[in-house]
């Protein structure tokens, strides 16, 4: 008993120091105290007493900082210099890129959540609100998205007009250059709303307000490029495009063989020193009907009219496209989703040297500004795109499963299409608590790179899911294009998404954790900044300040996480807000620290080969973006008041991200190159097994009630998109039959009761109604309101047919022998 109570009270020591992050010299003394005091209470004092007085003696010796860095500090160094990858130039211009903010916190694996649920969440101003309500709105109206898609192939004159005259290419250019200066919050809200009418349009929209001449001006450029084309982007003047990607450079983008090289030649009649660029460029979106083009190229200087070196790296300038040499080529078709998108190319194209963004200053800039722009770009208008497709998809797909009858029942009833329902309502909440969370880090100022990839990932994969969910409930309406189909092109731009600003695949293995691993982590930065340094001393001082920092760090994660696991997070600092998703952030807790452990684990015993395990570091990378993830989540769901009827989806998301990250961590574990260690790291871990499963059937039955009637929760997770209550319109149609099959949800308990009753027979829907009529069971008010249902839903399921559409001769579509049309039935 008294061991027990030694044991006990050791462990409460440790818990204490694990969470309070206790200084170095404390683990020697309780590695001391927990010898001391076991030896006391056996009878094998003597075995314990020297080992434990061993141990701690070394330790000690080891906080005396000249024997450590002499005997220590040095050799690891000299090691870690050794299996460090050499960095490129590239790679250093990337990891400078942005900024770390809540996914700093997620690494040290005990996150303050306070200082989560403190920050203020981004509001619209009043011009903002206006704007989308007045033309946004009106903008939403005017499009015709079938005829966009299936006739035109393109936006119309009239609407591009009123894209220019609105100034919706402007939103990110100051008021002072002409433009609408909206915070990325509104700017997001635009991209929303716009696609969830016409993913056409939204993209059209994205790319003047996105990685383009645009921004970059705003942060690179002189001011005679700001006042000179900033103005005439903001009206529409000018339309922009960026050509970055070509045939040989894709993801990576630094290899593009695209040249330009310093050299003297004639420009407006004049001899003046330039560039003569030659490129191949290919995807560029609004390419074919741009007329200025942002160009990415390497720039050598051969003849060294600039200076010494030969290579001056990449760099960016604007060309109009009417300029000698530049070919525009044909269009891209992309998945019948027609924005404008294609190639182009350059031949001997001599331009000045001030058509460098940022002037002579500029040259070999360009990588540092296509990355430090991304960091903020790629978590505005992709995750907007994304998720304006998940609140249409919820809003409308729950609409159509209540409606929708089969069996006598919506289908939206059965339990197997509950599940995809569920996965529908909870992801599309899971996105925007996302895509909101990261635009307030954005609108305060953060250029938060790692954050940025996270949401582009999943958010563009969480639209895919939903999608594809939304297209099986759907089922034939689904895959019937025309103006009654709200899915469809949804569906179809699904891979434009997850293509574009970084392919999903590489943004998932090597980006997100490769990048936070050195960003993010609060001593890995620190110490390959002191192996690189050339001061030998210098280097050394530095290594050992936060290598054992470091190595404290990894202890008191490994006890934490040892002590959460023990306790599958309770007991663990949860805030006292809401006690319904306590148990949320103490298993946030848990899986907090485990990240840190494992991330610290894994790159310690892999150092610079992690960089070439892109499984593992995918697999890390999912823990870390699920965590995030989660906590924009309960973020989310105390900004808009901490709504009873939300905890379904917030219960939901949650479970679905921990059984996720303990998947990840699983997969890990096993793919671990020395499989001892994956084995300790599970015993650590998880040491009374692993509970998470994935949401349960009753989680999934409650999420999917929320999109099954107008409600609250409802209008909260679609809030934003296009609606309308106009019977011209699928969305309208679907709106006012979901209003009708809520008002005559108890007229069709009473009838289904009658037939089971057998007070009326029938084997139609009218012959039903007549009896209950004759009956005394229905009044005539009541049966008018059950016809009024019926043709709303039959109006609601409608597909379109086309006579015109692949219509041929009998002698083109062919004749069998025995004279019968083989497309006969």
């Amino acid at each position: 008993m008294t061991l027990l109570i030694t044991a006990t009270l050791v462990l409460a020591a440790l818990w204490v120091m694990a969470n309070l992050r206790a200084p170095y010299p404390a683990v020697p003394l309780l590695i001391a105290l927990l010898f001391m005091g076991v030896s006391l209470h056996t009878g094998i004092s003597l075995l314990l007493l020297i080992p434990g007085g061993i141990v701690a003696l070394l330790l000690f010796f080891l906080g005396v900082r000249s024997v450590r860095m002499h005997f220590i500090t040095k050799p690891l160094l000299t090691q870690f210099r050794r299996v460090l990858p050499p960095m490129s130039t590239t790679e250093q211009e990337a990891l400078d890129a942005g900024t770390i903010w809540w996914d700093a916190e997620l690494f040290r694996g005990k996150p303050r959540w306070n200082k989560l649920l403190d920050m203020e969440p981004a509001e619209l101003t009043p011009q903002e609100q206006a704007y989308l309500d007045g033309p946004v709105e009106e903008l939403c109206k005017l499009i015709d998205d079938w005829q966009i898609t299936h006739h035109d192939k393109t936006i119309p004159r009239e609407i591009w007009r009123f894209i220019c005259e609105s100034r919706m290419f402007g939103m990110i250019i100051p008021k002072e250059y002409g433009g609408l200066e909206f915070s990325a919050l509104a700017h997001s809200q635009v991209v929303m709303k716009i696609a969830s009418k016409s993913i056409t349009a939204a993209v059209t929209m994205m790319v003047p307000n996105s990685l383009g001449p645009a921004k970059l001006l705003l942060h690179y450029g002189t001011e005679e490029q700001k006042q000179y084309y900033l103005p005439r982007l903001a009206n529409g003047e000018e339309i922009p495009c960026f050509a970055l990607t070509g045939p040989d450079a894709g993801s990576d983008a630094t290899a593009m063989p695209d040249k330009g090289v310093i050299c003297h030649g004639e420009f407006e009649g004049e001899r003046i020193l330039g560039i003569r660029l030659n490129w191949s460029k290919r995807y560029i979106t609004l390419g074919p009907v741009a007329t200025l083009l942002g160009l990415a190229f390497k720039l050598e200087d051969p003849s060294h009219l600039l200076g010494e070196r030969d290579d001056l790296g990449i760099t960016v300038a604007l060309i109009p496209t009417d300029t000698p040499g530049i070919e525009i080529g044909n269009r891209h078709i992309t998945l019948d989703i027609p924005f404008q998108n294609g190639p182009n190319c350059g031949r001997d194209v001599f331009i000045p040297l001030d058509w460098v963004i940022g002037g002579e200053e500029g040259i070999g800039r360009g990588w540092q500004m296509l990355v430090e722009s991304l960091a903020e770009g790629r978590g505005i208008s992709l995750p907007a795109l994304a998720t304006g497709a998940g609140k249409m998809a919820s809003r409308y797909t729950g609409a159509y499963a209540r409606v929708r009858r089969q069996f006598n029942l919506p289908i939206g009833y059965f339990e197997g299409v509950e599940e995809p329902l569920a996965r529908i309502a909870a992801l599309t909440y899971q996105m925007d608590a996302a895509r909101l969370f990261t635009l307030q880090a954005i609108d305060q100022g953060e250029k938060p790179s790692v954050i940025s990839a996270i949401i582009k990932y999943h958010l563009t994969e969480r639209y895919r899911q939903v999608i594809n969910d939304a297209m099986d409930i759907h089922g034939g309406s689904g895959i019937c294009l025309g103006p009654s189909n709200l899915v469809g092109r949804a569906y179809q731009a699904v891979p434009i998404s997850i293509t574009v600003e970084g392919a999903n695949i590489l943004t998932r293995s090597m980006i997100i954790f490769g990048q936070g691993a050195i960003r993010c982590h609060p001593y890995i930065l620190k110490e390959i900044e002191a192996a690189y340094n050339p001061d030998r001393e210098a280097a050394v001082e530095a290594f050992d300040s936060t290598l054992f920092r470091h190595i404290a760090f990894l202890i008191g994660n490994s006890a934490r996480s040892l002590l959460l696991g023990l306790a599958r997070g309770r007991f663990s600092y949860a805030p006292a807000r809401d006690s319904k998703t306590r148990r949320h952030f103490q298993h946030l807790n848990w899986m907090c620290s485990a990240f840190a452990l494992s991330a610290d684990v894994a790159m310690m015993t892999l150092g610079g080969s992690l960089k070439r395990k892109e499984r593992l570091s995918a697999r890390l990378a999912d823990v870390l973006s699920e965590l995030y993830l989660s906590s924009a989540v309960l973020k989310h769901y105390q900004v808009q008041g901490a709504h009873e009827a939300d905890l379904a989806l917030v219960n939901w998301t949650v479970e679905d991200s921990l059984y996720r990250m303990q998947e990840a961590l699983r997969s890990l574990f096993h793919n671990l190159p020395f499989p001892p260690l994956g084995w300790v790291l599970r015993l650590i871990i998880f040491p009374t097994g692993m509970p998470f499963s994935v949401p349960d059937d009753s989680a999934g039955h409650a999420a999917a009630r929320t999109i099954l009637s107008s409600s609250g929760v409802r209008d909260r997770l679609t809030e934003g998109i296009y609606t309308t209550s106009e019977m011209d319109d699928p969305r309208g149609v679907l709106e006012r039959a979901l209003e009708q099959a809520e008002a005559v949800k108890d007229i069709e308990g009473v009838l289904r009761a009658a037939q089971r009753n057998r007070l009326i027979r029938g084997d139609t829907q009218e012959a039903l109604l007549r009896d209950a009529v004759a009956e005394g069971i229905l009044s005539q008010q009541q049966v008018e309101a059950m016809q009024t249902m019926d043709c709303l839903r039959d109006k609601a399921i409608q597909v379109d047919a086309f006579e015109d559409y692949g219509k041929a001769p009998r002698a083109q579509v062919g004749v069998a022998s025995n004279d019968k049309n083989i497309y006969a039935v």
